[in-house]
């Protein structure tokens, strides 16, 4: 069974939650963010797509930019495709 709900009560903007433990973050059609078992994955190509994107990224990972850049630079964060 999956869960889906509206950040901040947004459209377009959603967490999915689904029966394997994993949180998904959409906006839109796409797919920008996945959690599972303490790591984070990030799609490589809609990950830093517009401030919108941005922002809620953020607010579904708890970091702001300059941290996720750095965690992807230091290999914490993988760079995927999840489309």
């Amino acid at each position: 069974m999956k869960k889906v709900e509206n950040i901040n009560n947004r459209p377009n903007q959603f967490i999915i939650y689904d029966d394997n433990g994993s949180e998904y973050f959409q906006s839109y059609k796409s797919i920008i963010a996945k959690k599972h078992n303490g790591n984070i994955y990030l799609d490589s190509h809609y990950w830093d797509y517009s401030k919108t994107t941005s922002k809620y990224r953020n607010i579904f990972l708890g970091l702001d930019s300059k941290a996720i850049k750095k965690l992807i630079k230091d290999n914490h964060i993988i760079l995927t495709n999840l489309n």
